[in-house]
């Protein structure tokens, strides 16, 4: 089993839904929902149109809106079960997120550690929130990501092991064509369906674990 990785998103997959939508639809001013369908859209790119929006919104309410994100995000069904079950079968957890650190590592933390946690940071020092790209796009993407989960998988290099990308929507796109196979749920369902990816569709990470279990044991049987 230590030939399989699993790459797992946090908004919307790990949680129920989107925190960043959450959060805008409470704090920031008029108009964000049109940033938001472009970026859905494709028309501005991931990392140009999340930090639009929290651009849009005062530093001055950090900790308002720590608190709103911690206290409003739900963890999906399974994921605790989820995280033991990569343990006991040595599969290795990456969390590749598209969120931003001041909710996404504290909402991980009790689960933790992982192999690692990748995602945006957050700069509360000027008037509004800038937000941060610790693992933007390498040479081979031009797509604008922020956190590009392609190439965060390029760069673990795991060549030779059976990919496993886990997630919903937008920002998983990219991922999801480097993988071997893809759980999905939601937009990233109807993108995989579309472009003929090999997927399996999901609703709690009990449906994940019965996926793998099932994976792993097909890749033994062709071994």
């Amino acid at each position: 089993m230590s030939q399989v990785v699993i790459y797992c998103d946090f908004d919307g997959t790990i949680t129920e839904k989107d925190n960043i939508i959450a959060i805008m639809k409470k704090f920031a001013p008029n108009g964000w929902e049109t940033v938001k369908d472009q970026i859905l859209s494709r028309e501005v790119s991931i990392r140009k149109g999340v930090g639009e929006l929290f651009s849009r919104v005062p530093s001055s309410l950090k900790e308002d809106i720590k608190r709103f994100a911690l206290e409003n995000l739900r963890i999906r069904k399974g994921f605790k079960e989820f995280v033991t079950f990569t343990r006991e079968n040595n599969i290795p957890l990456y969390i590749v997120s598209g969120g931003i650190d001041f909710f996404v590592l504290p909402a991980l933390e009790e689960f933790g550690p992982f192999d690692a946690i990748f995602c945006n940071g957050s700069d509360f020092s000027g008037e509004n929130i800038h937000i941060l790209w610790p693992h933007s796009c390498d040479s081979l993407c031009e797509n604008d990501c922020g956190c590009c989960k392609p190439s965060v998988i390029r760069k673990l290099g795991h060549s030779d092991s059976l990919k496993i990308v886990i997630g919903d929507s937008v920002t998983d796109f990219e991922a999801a064509k480097q993988a071997d196979f893809v759980l999905a749920t939601d937009f990233l369902k109807e993108k995989c369906e579309q472009w003929e990816i090999n997927h399996q569709g999901f609703e709690t990470f009990y449906d994940c674990i019965d996926a793998i279990k099932n994976r792993i044991e097909v890749k033994e049987q062709t071994c």
